[in-house]
């Protein structure tokens, strides 16, 4: 068996973002300047965290997210990471470019709930959660690869207590995934109703399920077994989602 971390960051702000434009796959849009500084903050906030493995969508906002990222980490400075299609942002078809009031006058005119309604031309949240359920067989697979001395460097590491690292504790390995909001919010949906993940105590799942920000955080605690037809979820536990504690200081500068 092999227990792993498993952290989301949604990757910083970009001037769709400011402009409430959606973005999707079909723009592909830089960082802005505030996103470059949450980048920043961000990466000193998981400055300490030995990453074993990084994966990050092929959109150009997370790959530069995820590299102001491992450029601020004591210990995964020049790390190579993986650039992985399967973690671009939900596709949103014809609505790609527009502002999101646009999509939400769409989904009225259909008489559907615009977290339920799929642009012409766009992904479904049924596709977007079967991107990530494909991911999950991927990493899972490479998961059970960690083997020996390179586990026990993961986790002797581990900083104390009472800093982004919390929670490390126990786990051999630590992935880092950066992605996109509508894909996180998709994946943590999976996790939380469909691989019956435990929940923080005292959080609601609507809490956990809230959009998350520019580089928000989220955290996973996962144990693979191994069997005969290839890795298996044995546990699962939410630590928190969407957590922006190292955004104060750029929200409310001293």
């Amino acid at each position: 068996m092999i227990t792993f971390t498993l952290t989301f960051i949604r990757h910083g702000e970009t001037q769709y973002n400011r402009d409430k434009l959606l973005q999707g796959q079909g723009v592909d849009m830089p960082l802005s300047e505030t996103g470059v500084q949450q980048g920043e903050a961000v990466g000193r906030y998981l400055r300490d965290i030995k990453f074993s493995k990084v994966y990050v969508s092929n959109l150009q906002r997370a790959v530069q997210t995820a590299e102001i990222i491992l450029r601020n980490n004591t210990h995964c400075s020049g790390m190579e990471m993986v650039l992985e299609p399967l973690l671009r942002e939900r596709g949103f078809g014809v609505a790609e470019g527009r502002h999101k009031e646009d999509l939400k006058n769409m989904a009225n005119a259909a008489g559907q709930a615009c977290r339920d309604y799929t642009p012409p031309g766009g992904e479904t949240l049924d596709q977007v959660k079967l991107r990530f359920k494909h991911f999950l067989q991927v990493l899972f697979k490479q998961m059970l690869d960690v083997r020996g001395s390179s586990e026990q460097e993961a986790s002797s590491d581990i900083p104390p207590s009472g800093s982004a690292s919390d929670d490390l504790q126990g786990a051999s390995a630590h992935v880092l995934v950066v992605s996109h909001g509508a894909y996180i919010r998709v994946a943590i949906r999976h996790l939380l109703e469909d691989l019956k993940c435990s929940m923080p105590a005292g959080v609601k799942m609507s809490q956990l399920l809230s959009p998350c920000p520019n580089t928000g955080v989220s955290r996973f605690v996962v144990a693979l077994s191994r069997t005969e037809s290839g890795p298996v979820l044995s546990a699962a536990r939410c630590l928190f989602t969407n957590r922006k504690d190292h955004l104060e200081k750029l929200q409310h500068p001293e």
